[in-house]
């Protein structure tokens, strides 16, 4: 007898196959049957005709410190997410000495937009070494399954303590990290992960440890893998590690080189498809490069207390070192300051970064002084050449009277959907960019697929249900070898979602106080969701999570080549 028969489905396998009615059986968590007539079983659910499809695999979550505390991994497995991957560009909570704890979580609240009180609140640090932390994920149990990147800033902080931010590595420095990586891969990690992107500053404004690397460093830490035989090289890109240098990784190493972040961007939108067809151009030369997408239009709400989007700007690093005293607020009114800002925006060459395109898409959510209701709604760019202002000292100005409590939304980047589908549709995209679990005040794209399946293969009709499926599942397992996962074929494991396809959605935007110390975070609900089962156990009814569900995930260790 199964334990679990779903019965009246649209079956949607995740391989890319045309969909069909059915059914499938469950036993032991797997998958033990797909079709019709599947015989009896301990609980049997009519699906009444909505669709069920493998669940989503997120390869781009920065749930590390969340897990210690919320094994549910919120709010991704409740918009159909039932396998994550932490660690992504090397943020990581371990390995880390007890010496070092504090740096890392000032370096994540500054860098990931993660509230420090919540993290010291949250995280219980029963592991230093990064098997230790992977044992204690799976003491604690899980709810959706895991898959752990070793993260490049967290080897580097504990063989050069407090000078991981300021010089390059010496080789025996390197050669200590390289052990460390082995280590991890050794204990189950999925691979290694790094960031060399400008904007990515911890504490203070400090870069963060990955971007100290010098070439040998990247070398020697991506060869473990290589030595290892297993893992993928998951980086965050900057100006200076170009697509033909991470091809000249693949060809040492012979691991996937996982490249993110491939937005589209406004100040020279045709980079990311330059960059696009050197991946394919290596692709067609046996290394296995993929560019990480999103389907979402990035933005971001934030205040001026806390400006994320616009620390990019490498003369903003002057306002980043005044923080939380009085001088911020002179920087902000400082001429000097002010035309520095503009004549930065006008340099080119820069990628991913806050522009002068951007002016036109940033709205004005939330004003804390009731004289300033009335500009509630609107654009900054227009209130800017309204006034006969340049869009910076309209900005700065109306900021400082609202006491810098004003909250703007601005989308940055991916804003043309013409282009974007492009990217979509593309063979070597792996479709994600969540960042769950991080910019907690500031987005919320944890329901990156439920968006997919309903913005652009429903109402747009740019994809097909079954490609957008597969790229959500089967793809993202086979990229990082997660055996078994994201299909729905005999013998492969049941994580699944049930949903329908007329009205499978993200809701709108909610604030919520559920973190550690009640701090708050941005939240969207999933609509048209039914269901998800994460190894056979369901974990979410109705779009919200089932307490008392149990810890059904598995803390995946094992990601070797397939034959």
């Amino acid at each position: 007898m199964h334990d679990l028969v779903i019965k009246n489905a649209v079956i949607v396998d995740g391989l890319g196959n045309p969909s069909f009615e059915g059914g499938i059986a469950v036993k032991d968590g797997r998958i033990a049957a797909v079709g019709d007539n599947l015989g009896e079983a301990q609980e049997t659910l009519d699906a009444e005709g909505l669709t069920l499809a493998p669940g989503i695999i997120d390869l781009h979550t920065h749930f590390d410190a969340q897990l210690t505390w919320d094994p549910y991994a919120t709010p991704s497995n409740r918009l159909g997410v039932t396998t994550v991957v932490i660690g992504n560009c090397g943020f990581t909570i371990a390995p880390c000495k007890p010496e070092h704890r504090e740096r890392t979580l000032k370096n994540l609240t500054h860098v990931e937009g993660m509230s420090l009180e919540a993290m010291q609140a949250g995280i219980d640090w029963d592991f230093v070494t990064f098997p230790e932390y992977m044992d204690s994920l799976d003491r604690r149990g899980l709810v959706p399954n895991v898959a752990a990147f070793c993260g490049h800033s967290s080897v580097r902080t504990w063989v050069l303590g407090d000078d991981a931010s300021d010089r390059a590595a010496t080789k025996d420095e390197v050669a200590e990290m390289k052990v460390l990586v082995r280590e991890a891969m050794d204990a189950g990690a999925c691979g290694f992960a790094t960031s060399t992107l400008e904007q990515h500053n911890g504490d203070n404004g400090i870069p963060m440890p990955s971007r100290l690397a010098d070439e040998h460093e990247m070398m020697e830490l991506t060869g473990a893998m290589g030595d290892a035989g297993k893992g993928a090289f998951m980086l965050t890109k900057g100006m200076k590690t170009t697509v033909p240098w991470l091809e000249s990784i693949a060809a040492n190493n012979g691991r996937p080189v996982m490249i993110a972040a491939m937005f589209i961007d406004p100040g020279d939108p045709e980079r990311v498809f330059r960059e696009v067809g050197q991946i394919e151009e290596a692709r067609a030369r046996g290394r296995e490069l993929w560019s990480q997408v999103g389907c979402f239009a990035l933005g971001m709400e934030f205040n001026l207390e806390h400006p994320y989007p616009l620390e990019a700007l490498i003369t903003w690093h002057r306002a980043i070192e005044a923080e939380g005293t009085e001088d911020y607020k002179r920087t902000l009114a400082d001429p000097e300051f002010r035309q520095a800002l503009k004549d930065e925006m006008n340099t080119t060459g820069v990628p991913n970064r806050f522009s002068s395109n951007n002016w036109d898409h940033m709205t004005i959510m939330e004003v804390h002084k009731p004289e300033h209701q009335e500009l509630v709604g609107k654009k900054v760019g227009h209130l800017a050449r309204d006034a006969d202002q340049d869009p910076w000292d309209w900005f700065l100005d109306f900021g400082l009277s609202d006491d810098l409590k004003t909250m703007f939304d601005c989308r940055l980047f991916n804003l043309d959907e013409d282009r974007v589908v492009e990217l979509l549709r593309n063979p070597a995209a792996a479709i994600t960019l969540s960042d769950a679990g991080a910019h907690l005040s500031f987005l919320c794209d944890a329901g990156f697929g439920l968006h997919l399946l309903g913005h652009w293969a429903r109402d747009r009709g740019d994809l097909t249900i079954e490609y957008a499926i597969e790229a959500l599942t089967s793809r993202a397992a086979d990229i990082y070898r997660i055996k078994d996962r994201g299909r729905l074929v005999p013998g492969a494991w049941a994580d699944l979602m049930l949903f329908d396809p007329k009205t499978v959605a993200r809701g709108e935007k909610r604030r919520v106080n559920d973190l550690p110390t009640g701090a708050s975070r941005i939240d969207t609900p999933a609509v048209g969701l039914h269901g998800v089962w994460v190894n056979g156990v369901r974990t979410v009814d109705g779009g919200d999570n089932i307490q008392g569900c149990g810890t059904p995930g598995q803390l995946i260790r094992d990601f070797a080549d397939p034959g």
